[in-house]
């Protein structure tokens, strides 16, 4: 081919591109499984909107052991409630002895529907954490990770 039909052809492919709508190129997904996207509320891309939670330490931490590992019963019980009622998706501390000490994923589209749950949660009352809310919008997949995550934990809390 010589250098003016190669030219000519990258051209003609180019204007093909350009010229045809972004929608006949969205590719489906194979493995695409709608009955499971529906069961866990996913929008066309596999996403949906959450409220994530980002749990710091609060204005009174300060209390004897055995009153703070009550809190600290009390809180992850609070937790497995959330769970197991299918508010809570995601939650766990994270791993430094810093300000920031975990987060909370809500199955909830707005931050007063947050609002209400972390009013549930005895360390937010007692003051010991507070949250910060903001919205989120990731895989819808994070659905089925507590069903998953109880397969997995040989020792129940």
């Amino acid at each position: 081919m010589n250098v003016y039909a190669s030219t000519l052809t990258r051209f003609l492919l180019f204007s093909t591109m350009i010229s045809t709508p972004l929608m006949a190129q969205t590719e489906i997904n194979p493995i695409y499984d709608q009955s499971l996207a529906e069961k866990v509320g996913a929008d066309e891309y596999g996403m949906k909107r959450y409220v994530m939670a980002f749990l710091s330490r609060g204005p009174n931490r300060e209390r004897p052991k055995a009153e703070a590992d009550e809190l600290q019963r009390l809180h992850m019980t609070n937790i497995e409630r959330l769970a197991e009622e299918g508010k809570l998706v995601l939650a766990g501390p994270f791993l430094t002895d810093g300000e920031l000490r975990g987060i909370y994923i809500f199955d909830v589209e707005t931050i007063e529907q947050a609002q209400q749950l972390t009013a549930t949660d005895p360390a937010i009352k007692a003051g010991s954490l507070v949250m910060e809310l903001v919205p989120w919008y990731g895989s819808a997949a994070l659905m089925e990770v507590n069903a998953i995550h109880n397969t997995l934990a040989k020792t129940l809390m």
